[in-house]
């Protein structure tokens, strides 16, 4: 299955890749962030786009996900420190990830929300049922998020789950990390030796890896009656016993501070979710704990905070003004440039041959060309003081008021430094603009050739899987392809064999299912894949492992139980009932997975062909090869039969035991051997053989045989066992 799991770095999308990747999922990742160096375990492809970019479709087209995981709540690229900035940013993210999945119509879609769309407690455990009561910009705009995932499952019929989790918390690596609860307090700890807490707050806390667990046997769920599912451990604390919890690994000087504050309890229910998928173990919080503040203890700058390190009075004064000195710097060298220019327009007026020449006129144009209107018009104002305290050596204020010259002048000034100032503007932002395009496009082009490439490495990836790979659906047709290079009579035992060696187990079982209440066993690969005896009773015998089989799954054995095997399946003829069972006994833990199960799916497929194809043949090849009015095959098809289990045998893939019936002088073979198959099993064989009537007892070691014989005495038939073509002679007859 392809899962693509959407969020910044962190323990918790660590630990979701672990999982996935555990139990043989193809995991892509988007990051959200075009850092290319965030901690993340390695996946099969990443990719590293803002949500609000462009080509977003394209990556989700690329990828035809099964399966999208969007950490929503728990996603680190949002910090949280400018709310209103950082709520618009989500808000158009999310939109940008549902319209886009919604678009490709791929799997589904799982949406991670939080405890905290609840800010007013409640004394009973909240349910899905409740209506959230978000206070604030982050819990408002998270309980907005969940109706926005619930209005495109309903307006476009997707499959989207919403999944809100309770008091999640985890082992932080460094102080940013510190987001919940539990590590908050550890951390508060940490720095001062203090704990504040609120002695009327209550909560349950739900560790990172039972989170993942949850999060994971939901995900992958064939089915769910629900949009939306509380995850809660259910384990009520408070925050004094927590802080006391803390305490107990922090240090014995650490002092807990409790405050009277507001009654606050914020439990959420996960009854929905047992009733539908069953109960879930909880890591130990106390454990936890602990091994929080050791790592707090152990990495310690990890955990300092910023006010620690004092910055000097001017770093200080740079970071709070630094602005107001950048919009400072084109006046003040306005201001000296003027100065220049003021004491050659003195000199050029007594001069013959500058006279004429305006200096203010070319000060202004080079401020406008250089800056553009602002700095054209701050010019044109120090020109004009500067020409009017030039011309006042000559007039008075009042004339130089009255001169018209005056007013000509300054408008021609303001002009020019207005019109040469604007047009700087214009060019300056269409550069600007041109500038930006080409940046956007640049990068989209980017983006293109990032995705094509990396599905080019997808596409090599997947053929080298496809060509080279032990366990590819072309390799396993190959092997299993040999099957009907076999003799009918030969096919179920190196079923057996094949199976052994595609699932790299050396303790493989195939059983037959006789009736609704007996299964028989037909192939074993070793004793230990005899363990559960060669007739059990299935439905009463396997328990748990019988209801998944007959539900058409494959059996994993997660609990370890030793009487049971590791993996099983069942086969199933056209019409639904069983026909055959494949039991691995031993497989390595890290092999134990779906993509393991989903290989004993294709194998079970590709070996049900030639294995019904087979017990037809054999079925007929009885009913057509029977002494006529007997259970009796005759010699050929007895030949047949007996050379296959014999050759089984040898290659350890079965066990047969051969017993000729000595027959009396005039005994009839009808009623003599109507006799004996009413003391057989189905899986046993009578035949003619050498002339003489053998029982061919399959499954069967040369003790069980003895008991056979026995029973055979009882019904006064003499019999011998025979071995390799040779009678052995009873120990009760040897004397």
């Amino acid at each position: 299955m392809n899962v693509l799991l959407i969020g910044g770095s962190g323990s918790l999308i660590n630990s979701l890749i672990i999982k996935f990747k555990k139990e043989g999922h193809r995991v892509y990742l988007l990051s959200g962030s075009r850092n290319e160096k965030a901690p993340y375990q390695k996946v099969f492809e990443r990719y590293n786009f803002p949500y609000d970019c462009a080509c977003l479709n394209e990556i989700f087209e690329s990828i035809h996900m099964d399966l999208t995981i969007f950490l929503g709540a728990y996603d680190t690229n949002y910090k949280w420190h400018h709310e209103e900035a950082d709520a618009v940013q989500y808000s158009s993210g999310l939109m940008n990830i549902l319209m886009s999945y919604a678009m490709k119509n791929q799997g589904r879609f799982v949406y991670l929300s939080s405890d905290e769309v609840y800010s007013l407690g409640s004394d009973t455990n909240l349910t899905e049922e409740d209506q959230p009561t978000p206070i604030g910009v982050r819990n408002m705009l998270l309980a907005q998020a969940e109706e926005m995932c619930d209005s495109y499952r309903v307006s476009r019929e997707k499959d989207i789950l919403t999944l809100r989790l309770d008091h999640v918390y985890g082992i932080p690596k460094r102080r940013s990390e510190c987001r919940d609860k539990c590590s908050k307090m550890c951390l508060e700890a940490f720095d001062s030796d203090k704990i504040t807490v609120n002695e009327n707050s209550r909560f349950a806390l739900l560790y990172e890896t039972d989170a993942v667990e949850f999060i994971y046997r939901l995900a992958v769920a064939d089915s769910h009656k629900y949009s939306l599912y509380n995850i809660s451990s259910c384990k009520e604390i408070g925050e004094p016993e927590l802080a006391e919890v803390v305490k107990q690994y922090s240090g014995d000087n650490t002092q807990i501070l409790s405050l009277s504050g507001e009654k606050k309890r914020i439990v959420l229910s996960n009854e929905r979710f047992i009733d539908e998928f069953g109960k879930q173990f909880y890591c130990n919080d106390n454990d936890i704990v602990k091994r929080i503040c050791r790592t707090m203890q152990l990495n310690k700058p990890a955990f300092y905070s910023d006010e620690e390190k004092q910055k000097s009075l001017v770093q200080r004064i740079f970071d709070r003004g630094g602005w107001l000195i950048k919009a400072m710097i084109p006046f003040v060298e306005n201001l000296i440039a003027f100065i220049p220019f003021f004491m050659l327009n003195n000199r050029a007026t007594d001069s013959k041959y500058f006279a004429k020449l305006d200096f203010y006129l070319l000060y202004v144009l080079i401020f406008a060309i250089v800056y553009g209107q602002q700095q054209a018009v701050f010019s044109a104002v120090l020109a004009t003081i500067g020409y009017c305290f030039r011309q006042m050596y000559h007039q008075t204020g009042f004339e130089l008021m009255l001169d018209t010259n005056t007013y000509v002048w300054i408008a021609q000034i303001f002009i020019l430094g207005l019109v040469v100032g604007y047009m700087r503007d214009q060019i300056s932002m269409l550069r600007r603009e041109s500038k930006e395009e080409k940046e956007f496009l640049s990068g989209q082009l980017g983006d293109m050739k990032d995705i094509n490439s990396s599905n080019v490495r997808v596409k090599d990836a997947l053929e080298t899987q496809i060509v080279n790979q032990n366990d590819s659906v072309g390799k396993i047709y190959s092997i299993t392809s040999a099957l009907d290079q076999r003799s009918p009579e030969e096919v179920l035992f190196y079923a057996a064999d094949m199976l052994s060696t595609l699932v790299k187990s050396k303790d493989v079982a195939i059983y037959n299912i006789v009736n609704d209440n007996y299964a028989r066993l037909f192939s074993a690969t070793s004793k230990k894949a005899r363990s559960l005896g060669n007739s059990i009773k299935y439905k009463e015998q396997l328990g748990s492992m019988y209801e998944v089989l007959v539900n058409k799954k494959v059996f994993i054995n997660r609990k370890m139980e030793e009487s049971l095997p590791m993996m099983a399946n069942m086969i199933f003829d056209d019409d639904g009932h069983p026909l055959i069972m494949l039991m691995v006994w031993t497989l390595p833990w890290e092999n134990m997975t779906l993509g393991q199960a989903n290989q004993l799916i294709v194998i079970s497929a590709l070996i049900k062909g030639a294995v019904v194809r087979s017990t037809r043949y054999l079925q007929a090849l009885q009913e057509k090869r029977y002494i006529e009015g007997t259970k009796v095959l005759e010699p050929e098809a007895f030949g047949l039969l007996l050379n296959a289990f014999q050759n089984a045998e040898k290659n350890g893939l079965a066990e047969c035991v051969l017993v000729r019936i000595n027959m009396r002088e005039g005994e009839n073979l009808h009623s003599l051997s109507a006799n004996l198959y009413q003391h057989l099993r189905q899986s046993d064989i009578m035949g003619i053989e050498d002339g003489a009537l053998h029982v061919l007892l399959a499954n069967t070691s040369r003790n069980d045989a003895d008991f056979v014989q026995k029973r055979f005495d009882k019904m006064g038939v003499d019999s011998e066992i025979v071995e390799d073509g040779i009678v052995c002679l009873r120990p009760d007859r040897v004397s």
